[in-house]
């Protein structure tokens, strides 16, 4: 990752650009990061992988109240004997 810092990536903006389509540019400010500029096909990359990581949490909590439905269910079921006998097994 190449630092520059504010002045520097407004002084040599097309130099920063260039740089950017190779690996992620890192504009500071008072010497804290304030902004990364990277390629379009990293910015791509994120967007898809941001995508993906929504539809995976969808997934998962969809997967989790099917779960909890289905324990609810079992667990009703159960007598206090196989409670016990669960608990001991356990232990």
């Amino acid at each position: 990752m190449v630092i520059m810092t504010s002045a520097d990536a407004q002084n040599r903006f097309g130099q920063m650009l260039e740089t950017a389509q190779q690996e992620t540019v890192a504009i500071t400010r008072h010497g804290r990061p304030a902004a990364f500029v990277i390629s379009s096909r990293e910015m791509a990359d994120l967007l898809e992988l941001k995508r993906r990581r929504k539809q995976a949490v969808r997934e998962f909590g969809a997967w989790r109240k099917q779960g909890r439905q289905s324990v609810r269910r079992a667990a009703a079921s159960l007598t206090d004997e196989e409670i016990n006998r669960l608990v001991h097994e356990l232990r």
